[in-house]
């Protein structure tokens, strides 16, 4: 996994940023026209790539095989052999006849995605950590290769001017794209959205989401482990590799934010945030807990809270409050519902938004009208990241300073015998941003 390539560390405005990212693939979802290498769906086969084996990486490798009956998979990689073996022996019980992968297409390491993408692959599928996202998108695209890219898109704001870049080579390339920003290939929240945007609930005022959930898994230091693999074994609660969780979790609750402004980012944040109960060692550097307030040039306020606290009431839930009435979403258990001048509730169909994804990636591969998801995914990663920049620091971040920050939170070298350093905890008000 190489170190990603800043470039020549891009300074853009707001303006410029929302101009690049449109023409990259425009606000939502855009499905591009033109002329592409198609496969028939009854005859040509296509290869798919795995990189990360973890759960997510394992699901969406599952979903891939069952969207398309002429997918094979053809070759995985990941940091550790132990979880590439566990991941394909799951895989395999699904499908064996179309999991192909031989010992000589097992990639391990940090240069695994790049064997990979040389494999003769036509799709990849990039879940690793995210912050090794910029890079590997970069090399996939730069071989030509369709891909699904999980959440978020990166931990920094060198890593998002490195994935706008390669937004715009694959939309030149033609090549599909497509966000595990889930919740926008949903029926109920596409339904919903759309009647926001159509005016049912008049010109947005505010809008507020929360993502407050229980604590996640980590893995006691053993005996052996180096620095490296002590944090890529913990990945997520090292900034550097997950972007703290309002980046690596609550981003889905900040895309939909995104998705209701259809496409304005906010001018700034000002947040908080803190440890509570993740005060020991084995909970790395990253936060238990952030609440951001977002100020959009029209005046709109938006807030936003997340939490990853054990024993406490639990709420992912999504409110816009407009002109002409209210809308609330709770996804996960289906309430869609719109009040005021216009009362709605969603009554269609709920899909599987996650399988969704990936029938609508291998369908518009096969058609030669490939789907780019690069904008939008890239504004809710940066939004995210613009929360966690404020509450680190403590300071009203504009968007500007976000995108052009020089913090490159990836470490100088990677390999498991480097000896890193042990990342401070940030503190709002001491901790200045870079």
């Amino acid at each position: 996994m190489k170190r990603r390539d800043p470039q020549d560390r891009l300074s853009l405005s707001r303006r410029e940023f929302l101009t690049q990212s449109a023409a990259a693939g425009g606000i939502a979802a855009a499905y591009l026209t033109f002329p592409q290498k198609t496969y028939a769906a009854n005859s040509d086969t296509l290869k798919v790539g795995l990189v990360g084996c973890g759960g997510r990486g394992t699901g969406a490798a599952a979903q891939a095989l069952a969207a398309d009956k002429n997918i094979v998979l053809t070759a995985m990689a990941d940091a550790f052999d132990e979880r590439l073996k566990s991941s394909l022996a799951i895989l395999k019980k699904q499908a064996e006849d179309r999991v192909q992968v031989d010992p000589d297409h097992s990639f391990i390491g940090f240069d695994a995605y790049q064997k990979l993408i040389q494999s003769g692959v036509d799709v990849v599928l990039l879940a690793a950590p995210p912050g090794f996202r910029p890079a590997h998108l970069k090399a996939c695209v730069e071989a030509g290769k369709h891909v699904f890219c999980e959440k978020p898109v990166a931990v920094d704001g060198p890593g998002v001017r490195s994935v706008l870049e390669a937004v715009e080579e694959a939309r030149k390339k033609k090549l599909a794209l497509v966000s595990g920003l889930c919740w926008r290939y949903s029926t109920a929240e596409r339904a919903t959205f759309q009647q926001i945007h159509d005016g049912a609930i008049g010109k947005i005022v505010s809008l507020s989401s929360t993502y407050l959930t229980g604590p996640i898994w980590s893995f006691p230091r053993q005996p052996g482990w180096s620095d490296m693999e002590y944090q890529m074994r913990n990945w997520y609660y090292f900034a550097w590799l997950s972007g703290d969780h309002i980046v690596e979790q609550a981003v889905h609750s900040i895309d939909k934010m995104a998705w209701a402004m259809n496409g304005e980012m906010p001018v700034k944040a000002t947040a908080v945030g803190g440890r509570q109960v993740r005060n020991t060692p084995e909970f790395g550097h990253i936060y238990d807990h952030f609440s951001v307030t977002y100020d959009y040039a029209s005046g709109v306020k938006g807030f936003h809270s997340c939490r990853q606290q054990q024993g406490c009431a639990n709420e992912t839930k999504d409110y816009i409050w407009g002109s002409k009435g209210n809308c609330e979403i709770d996804g996960s258990r289906r309430v869609h519902v719109i009040r005021g001048e216009k009362e709605w509730k969603h009554s269609g169909p709920y899909n599987n938004m996650y399988q969704a994804e990936h029938d609508e990636l291998f369908a518009c591969i096969r058609k030669g009208e490939p789907i780019n998801d690069g904008a939008w995914m890239s504004h809710s990663t940066l939004m995210a990241i613009l929360g966690r920049m404020a509450a680190y620091t403590g300071q009203s971040i504009t968007w500007e300073q976000a995108l052009n920050s020089q913090q490159d939170l990836m470490p100088p070298k990677l390999d498991w015998s480097v000896a890193l350093q042990e990342h401070e905890i940030a503190l709002p008000g001491i901790t200045k941003f870079v």
